[in-house]
């Protein structure tokens, strides 16, 4: 038992020496890999007169829910106010998905894209995406969301991998049905399928 005591005894007088020495390492390889905070003198004035001008609002989401009782949720990587419409905002990387009450989804992004409190519609402009949850993905140069209603109009052409096949069209509205249990879409302006048969 003396011997147990004794071994005891020997482990916390090393345990005293060994653990403040190890904090006291710890403690000074933190300041020697710090870096320094940049000096705000190292900021050039152009830049910051600069940032202190332009109006910029970084990731903003906002949700809600249309006519039609679809979820609607719009997002964007950063979004700036318009110097012609005070209810509008030119944004980046514009996000939308509508999760339908029958259970589809639809998202859609844009490289760019604008939003109008007013009108309570989203634009999306640039390179184009639009994916449905039934296998149906489009591209299009442009289209329009009214966020009242969930209606999407494309502004032209565009092309649409579907399961059943390839198509083109000169444009597509995407709408309720008349009972809102569904949704539907319409291709219009030459519309061209290659039908593809299921193996």
């Amino acid at each position: 038992m003396a011997g147990t005591d004794n071994l005891y005894s020997q482990w916390v007088s090393w345990a005293k020496i060994i653990l403040p020495l190890a904090a006291l390492v710890l403690l000074s390889t933190l300041f020697l890999l710090a870096r320094n905070a940049p000096d705000a003198a190292d900021i050039p004035l152009a830049q910051v007169s600069e940032m202190a001008r332009e109006q910029l609002l970084s990731a903003p989401e906002f949700s809600g829910i249309t006519d039609t009782g679809a979820i609607v949720v719009v997002s964007a990587r950063s979004a700036r106010p318009s110097s012609d419409n005070p209810d509008a905002a030119t944004v980046d990387d514009l996000r939308l998905r509508l999760d339908n009450p029958d259970g589809g989804t639809v998202e859609v992004t844009g490289v760019a894209g604008a939003l109008d409190g007013r009108a309570r519609a989203a634009r999306f402009s640039g390179l184009v995406r639009l994916e449905t949850s039934t296998g149906y993905v489009m591209e299009t140069n442009a289209l329009t969301v009214t966020l009242d209603d969930g209606v999407i109009v494309s502004d032209g052409s565009l092309e649409i991998r579907a399961p059943m096949g390839s198509l083109t069209a000169g444009q597509m509205t995407f709408y309720a049905d008349d009972e809102n249990t569904g949704h539907r879409m319409l291709f219009t302006d030459g519309v061209r399928l290659v039908y593809h048969p299921q193996d």
